[in-house]
Order: C-alpha cells, then structure tokens, then sequence
C-alpha cells in the first residue's frame, strides 16, 4: 500500500494559481516528489505527526521551507514579491515535496498560492 495523496488545482488564473496536496502517510512516505512548477507567494498549511520539505528542483535539489510537525500556519510572502527560486544549476522551476519523521496514519494538507512568471 502507498500513501494516500491527492494534488488538486483550486484555481488556475492569467496570473495566479492556487494549488492544494494532501497526505494520509501508510509510512513510505514522499521523497522529492515534484507537485508545481511556479513560485509560491503564500503557503499554508498543517500537519499532523510528520513534517514537509519544500525543495526547489535542481542538480542539486535546495531547500524552500520546511514545515514543522505538529502545526499549522500561513506563511504571506508576498509583501516583497513572492519566495524566490535561489537553486543553481539545472534548475527547473519545479517545487518537490518530501516527507519528514512519517509514519502510518501522519498527515498533511499544503496550499500554495502561487504567482506565474512567463519569463
């Protein structure tokens, strides 16, 4: 059995996009697994007995945020223009997402609301 997780596109706009992913952990877990490929303006989220990697996609992946176990917030990052992508080669644009400390029955809900560069 795999984890039981769903991407679900809330709104897809000109010029923004809200996206929304949740988990329901059997234990495996996610490792690197690309789910956008914009820049996020705000994430929110919650989690339940794991935490969450966002990493950029690159040669070698970066780290975005990591959302802590055990919480849920709203992090508004578009006071000054949206989190930017500082990954280096082979960068893709691409946002991946990968499970922390998970175990059978962990959860996880991510929204990101997400501006699009056609640059």
């Amino acid at each position: 059995m795999a984890d039981a997780v769903t991407s679900q596109t809330i709104m897809d706009g000109a010029r923004h996009v809200v996206m929304s992913f949740t988990n329901v952990s059997d234990g495996t877990g996610e490792s690197a697994v690309t789910k956008v490929d914009v820049s996020a303006e705000s994430v929110t989220f919650s989690t339940f007995g794991m935490s969450v990697k966002l990493l950029w996609d690159a040669t070698t992946d970066v780290l975005c945020l990591h959302l802590p176990a055990d919480y849920a917030d709203t992090l508004d990052y578009s006071n000054f223009g949206s989190l930017k992508n500082n990954s280096g080669s082979g960068k893709t644009g691409d946002i991946q997402l990968t499970t922390v400390g998970h175990s059978s029955g962990d959860a996880y809900t991510v929204t990101l609301k997400m501006i699009k560069n056609y640059a």
